[in-house]
Formats: C-alpha cells, sequence, structure tokens
C-alpha cells in the first residue's frame, strides 16, 4: 500500500492538472462562440452567391468550355482538401475526419488521388501513406481569413481547369452543436449549380454589366473562396468544441480520482492512528 506521503504527492499533482483541463475548458468555450458566432456572420452571403449563380446558370447558356469550372469530365483523378487540427487534445475530432477521408478514396474514388492537408494532424497521417501530397498548410492563423486561404483556393483551382484533376473535395468536420460534430467530405470542383426557378426570377430582371456570363464567370471563383472558408470556419468551431468537452471530461475525471485518492488517504492515515494507538496500549500494558 501506497504512504501518505506518495499519496499526498499524487494528490497535489491531480490538482494542477485539474487548474491546468479547467483552463483550457475555458478557453476553448471562448474560441467555440467566436467560431459560432463567424459561421453565422459568413452565412448569409455563401447563402447570397449560392443564389446568384444558381438564377444566373438558368438563364445563361453554359456552353461547353466557356466556364471551366462547370466542366463535367470522368474522375480519373482527384484531389482531397482535408482540414483537421494542428493540436491534439481534442478527442477523436481528427481520427474521425482522417478515418472518413479514408473510407471515402476507398469506396468513392477510382482514380488517383492526391492530398492538400490543412493542418498538422492530417499531414502527419498521409505523410505515412501512399496518397502524395500536393501541398501542406500548417500553423495557420488562429482566425484566418480568406486572404490566408487563398493559396489553398489558387491550387485547388490552377489544378482543376489544367486538368491535373478532374475532381476536388473537400473533408472536414461539420459543427452541429456543442456535442456533435460530424466528419463529411464535399465535392468543391467542379461547381454544381442547383438550378432553382425562384432564384432564376429574383435574378431575371437584373441588368448585369458587361454582360451575365462574365458576371457568372467572376462569380465562380469567390464560390470556391467561400466553400472553403465555410468548411474551416465549421472545422474550429468542431474542433474548439470537441476540446472543451474534452477538457470537461479530464477535470471530471481528476475529480473523482481526487475523491478517490483522498478516501484512500484518509483510511492509511487511520491505520497508521490505530496502529500507533495500538503500540502505546501495548508498551503501557507491558510497562504494568
Amino acid at each position: 500500500m501506497a504512504t501518505t506521503r506518495e499519496i499526498r504527492r499524487r494528490i497535489r499533482s491531480i490538482g494542477n492538472i485539474t487548474q491546468i483541463t479547467r483552463a483550457m475548458e475555458m478557453v476553448s468555450a471562448a474560441k467555440m462562440r467566436r467560431a459560432q458566432e463567424r459561421v453565422s456572420a459568413s452565412r448569409a452571403y455563401s447563402d447570397r452567391i449560392r443564389i446568384m449563380i444558381a438564377g444566373l446558370a438558368g438563364l445563361t447558356d453554359l456552353e461547353e468550355g466557356a466556364y471551366p469550372l462547370l466542366q463535367q469530365r470522368p474522375v480519373e483523378r482527384a484531389s482531397i482538401i482535408v482540414m483537421t487540427s494542428d493540436k491534439g487534445l481534442a478527442g477523436a475530432l481528427n481520427s474521425n475526419v482522417i478515418r472518413h477521408t479514408a473510407e471515402f478514396i476507398r469506396d468513392d474514388i477510382d482514380g488517383r488521388t492526391e492530398i492538400i492537408a490543412l493542418g498538422r494532424k492530417g499531414r502527419d497521417f498521409f505523410r505515412k501513406t501512399q496518397y502524395p501530397l500536393t501541398a501542406e498548410f500548417v500553423s495557420l492563423e488562429d482566425w484566418p481569413s480568406i486572404e490566408d486561404l487563398r493559396p489553398v483556393v489558387d491550387i485547388a483551382i490552377s489544378d482543376f481547369t489544367r486538368g491535373k484533376v478532374d475532381a476536388v473535395y473537400v473533408a472536414n468536420t461539420r459543427f452541429v452543436n456543442t456535442l456533435t460534430q460530424r466528419p463529411q467530405v464535399q465535392q468543391l470542383l467542379p461547381i454544381t449549380p442547383e438550378f432553382d426557378d425562384e432564384a432564376e426570377e429574383e435574378v431575371r430582371d437584373f441588368i448585369f454589366e458587361p454582360s451575365r456570363e462574365a458576371v457568372l464567370n467572376g462569380l465562380l471563383p469567390r464560390y470556391v473562396e467561400v466553400q472553403i472558408y465555410q468548411a474551416m470556419l465549421d472545422a474550429l468551431a468542431s474542433e474548439h468544441s470537441a476540446r472543451m468537452v474534452a477538457m470537461r471530461n479530464a477535470t471530471e475525471n481528476a475529480n473523482e480520482l481526487l475523491d478517490d485518492l483522498t478516501l484512500t488517504y484518509n483510511k492509511v492515515r487511520q491505520t497508521q492512528i490505530t496502529a500507533e494507538v495500538s503500540e502505546i496500549a501495548a508498551g503501557a500494558l507491558a510497562l504494568g
């Protein structure tokens, strides 16, 4: 059985760990709320540009080759932008999105697959696999802007328009709520317009300069930017939420362990006191 000194040392160590996990939980909670606000703020722009593209696509003659980002072709080569975190301590967040990506590649893609890694965890994993890393982006800003993600957008658009790949996908974790984050893989390129009669009616009376075709061609790259930015915001909100829950669970487990150690310490101390009293009583009896 451990001595009282060893138990006290363990109690002190676990108490220090509890303070750290509680502080990390509070920091992650604040960052999660900020990420949620950014997701909500950008959603209006994302929805609006989607409606504009849907309306313009329905009113425009989509000639083959006129709109490179809309060009559909058999998928013989694909690229996947995998979004993970740079740090751990987020439960199964990173392993879930990596596993979901690997299953998607195995089940849905027949040709060659390349990886664009955003985040150290995904980069480290795919370095050990057969899938080549086209590019890697680690140690991004805490709150990356669209400008910070522009190199990712440029690589995705350039590879697709030059015919290096036939499709581009984004793998990330979608933030549902504090306790639920779902890994997902979405097609980024080619863009598939959602033809919508209401959207067409909304933009029918607009006057476009220089033309509808030019405006549509200008909106398509912006749409790709917004999709990647939205995916990153979802990934950030999911990361901070998962870390907050993980640190809360760690704090609760540490508190339970502290209760058990305190009880054990009291039992050991009581045993020592009882033994000392017995020795004193035995010595007094022997002297008498």
